[in-house]
């Protein structure tokens, strides 16, 4: 099938495909003779595999990494267990970075008394540095999908 095809397929839009082609999370596949890329329906699974893992916040590395697991049907779940729980416990850390966030935002919030932009409670709170709860980087807490 074709990009497009898989794309429909798949649920991974074609941009994205090309994508984890160039990065080799997704091996090249066969051309036509016309040129088009031909997508098995293994491609797909794959690409669904790797959207999935996308969906659950494991980052491209991680994928990558359990792409090789999956390779080896002799390997023990022990080491894709490992990787999932400690992608948990990120998540769990991010959770509750967020609600210190959540938190403070209201506490900002609240302290508005809704006058003039001068004197701004949300604007003020935001040109102050605080000292930060975590070394961990916005980057991080944000990583997009």
């Amino acid at each position: 099938m074709k990009i497009g095809e898989a794309a429909a397929v798949s649920g991974c839009h074609l941009e994205t495909i090309r994508y984890y082609e160039r990065i080799g999370l997704l091996p090249r596949p066969s051309r036509t003779g016309s040129g088009y890329r031909a997508y098995s329906a293994e491609d797909v699974a794959r690409i669904r595999f790797i959207s999935r893992g996308r969906e659950l916040g494991f980052s491209l590395d991680e994928i990558r990494s359990l792409l090789r697991l999956t390779e080896d049907p002799e390997l023990s779940c022990e080491q894709v267990d490992s990787l999932a729980r400690h992608h948990l416990a990120e998540i769990q850390a991010r959770q509750k970075e967020l609600r210190r966030i959540a938190r403070e935002l209201e506490r900002t919030i609240a302290g508005c008394a809704g006058g003039r932009r001068a004197a701004c409670a949300i604007l003020g709170a935001l040109q102050q540095s605080a000292p930060r709860a975590s070394s961990r980087k916005r980057e991080d807490v944000h990583r997009p999908i």
